[in-house]
């Protein structure tokens, strides 16, 4: 695993882990994977008022995972995923260690195991 630095940091990678950190945002992120929608489409599920929903929705649109656009009296959601891709990129450089760590993990149950079939009872 490639060393980080504390200092260096990829732009925009906080934002995406902040606005993806709250239920409802992904939530809403999962709703628009499925298509653009409104506000009031958007808000429909949740026990909230649209402003309240619309406080998500700029938090998303800050962290560059929706975008949205002004079709004559709403403003339509939809996903922009590719922003998504940093933090799956930061979390896969953390792949190798977990793998190292579960394979160790299965090495001391498998020894643990036999052990236990060896004693006599």
């Amino acid at each position: 695993m490639e060393k980080i630095s504390y200092i260096k940091s990829q732009p925009n990678l906080d934002a995406v882990f902040a606005a993806l950190a709250d239920p409802t945002r992904r939530a809403i992120l999962s709703r628009l994977a499925d298509g653009e929608a409104s506000v009031n489409e958007i808000s429909a599920p949740f026990n909230m008022s649209q402003p309240a929903v619309s406080k998500h929705l700029k938090v998303l649109e800050k962290a560059g995972l929706i975008e949205r656009d002004i079709d004559q009296q709403r403003r339509p959601a939809r996903l922009k995923a590719e922003k998504m891709a940093l933090a799956v990129d930061w979390l896969t450089e953390f792949k190798k260690f977990w793998e190292t760590s579960f394979n160790q993990l299965d090495d001391v149950l498998t020894t643990l195991k036999r052990n236990e079939e060896k004693e006599p009872e």
